[in-house]
């Protein structure tokens, strides 16, 4: 009776076993692909107003020092930091001179956080207000590399340097398509400051966070600090033509490119048989736009013919419209057949409103998949479960098996009570 109970318990843990490996199987391993080394720099507006007492009762130099101690204490270790000034050397009044002030007081590069307290520790509130020299300048120091680059510029008031206008400055570097991301703070700012920053901050992807209090300046530079950290796809840049034969060919990835105003782009993607191809794309109103704009993604053969379409519009409620298409090519016996060319077009309704420049166009971002097309076992005779089937015919078997081996274990124990 011993052996029988043995045996019985035997077979329970197996079966759960194999339950337990059917339900939850052996994750796959984990890509150990070492990622580029993220890069930010803090630009910190060090001109006269910062010496205004109102944040927390103390000066806004005074708060920025303390969020930058403290953020430089909690940078991760992967992180390349490092610190940009704008407006702290120049005590003069001759605008020209003024407008060249910014400095790179800590190179971009692994952190001694000694060195770069230290560094931060002898700024003093001093001079002009260049946001856009100087943000041309940190676009230059975040050159270079794979990994995520990122600008965080502190501020309290307005580019003193007209006409390079720091918002266009923005445009101008997101239009390199270098996937730099520029964050905006605002120290306790004013209507024209907080619509420049916030300009700045639109036009290529990044936030603008008004800021009133020492505890809110740190917690939010820290934020963007931790963000660059975190993998991201960084989107590749091409550049359109204004016909397919011209147009780049493009393989499953991220792009980014600028479309003018109404303009049309061509891009070319080759689908071999029995693949099929997904496409998305979203165009950025990055400035004031008209109302009611529309969005057209087409896929068409190189002689000209129409495939597929996708399409959206917007009434100006967003600032960003998207749409996409799929197209599965047919699956050929012929294992020599050629891959087929399919040309992607992108055409764009917006228009611009008064005064607001054309130039760049606006950013455009455009996402191609090339993937093995769904066979007709997994769409018609799975009966929609696709690869879902496998499972079922486990839990069946498995089902079958417990059946049988609660029946056998039913039947010892009667016959066990009958024998006592």
């Amino acid at each position: 009776m011993i052996r029988r109970q043995r045996l019985a318990a035997g077979v329970c843990a197996l079966l759960a076993a194999l339950t337990a490996g059917i339900a939850f199987p052996a994750g796959a391993v984990a890509d150990e692909t070492e990622q580029a080394a993220p890069k930010v720099e803090l630009v910190l507006d060090v001109s006269g107003s910062m010496r205004t007492r109102d944040i927390d009762g103390g000066t806004r130099m005074a708060a920025a020092k303390q969020a930058f101690n403290e953020v430089l204490d909690a940078t991760p270790e992967e992180v390349r930091l490092g610190i940009r000034t704008l407006g702290a050397n120049y005590r003069g009044n001759d605008r020209q001179e003024g407008c060249k002030d910014t400095e790179q007081l800590y190179p971009v590069g692994p952190l001694d956080r000694t060195d770069a307290k230290t560094a931060v520790a002898t700024l003093a509130p001093t001079g002009w207000t260049p946001i856009g020299p100087a943000l041309l300048k940190a676009a230059a120091d975040l050159n270079g590399g794979d990994g995520t680059r990122r600008i965080v510029l502190i501020s309290d008031g307005e580019d003193t340097c007209q006409p390079l206008d720091p918002c266009e400055v923005a445009r101008e570097i997101a239009a390199k398509g270098i996937g730099l991301t520029i964050d905006t703070l605002g120290l306790v700012p004013d209507a024209k400051t907080r619509d420049q920053l916030s300009c700045i901050a639109d036009a290529t992807g990044g936030t603008y966070t008004s800021v009133r209090h020492k505890e809110e300046l740190t917690d939010r530079v820290g934020d963007l600090v931790d963000r660059a950290a975190d993998p991201v796809v960084t989107p590749v840049a091409t550049e359109g033509a204004a016909r397919c034969a011209k147009a780049p060919a493009l393989k499953s990835g991220l792009y980014t490119d600028r479309e003018e105003f109404g303009q049309q782009r061509w891009y070319r993607v080759d689908v071999q048989p029995g693949q099929e191809l997904r496409a998305s794309v979203s165009v950025a109103a990055d400035r004031a736009v008209h109302p009611d704009y529309g969005l057209l993604l087409r896929a068409v053969t190189v002689h000209g013919r129409e495939i597929v379409r996708g399409e959206a519009a917007g009434t100006g409620r967003t600032d960003a419209v998207s749409t996409g298409l799929r197209y599965p090519r047919p699956d050929s016996d012929d294992d020599a057949a050629p891959a087929e060319t399919v040309c992607l077009q992108v055409t764009n309704s917006f228009s611009a409103a008064a005064g607001v420049k054309t130039t760049p166009g606006l950013p455009l971002e455009l996402t191609v998949d090339v993937v093995n097309g769904p066979s007709g076992h997994h769409d018609v005779a799975s009966f929609g479960l696709g690869r879902g089937w496998w499972l079922l015919g486990a839990l069946v078997l498995v089902g079958f098996l417990a059946g049988l081996l609660w029946g056998w274990l039913s039947r010892w124990r009667v016959a066990v009570w009958r024998t006592n």
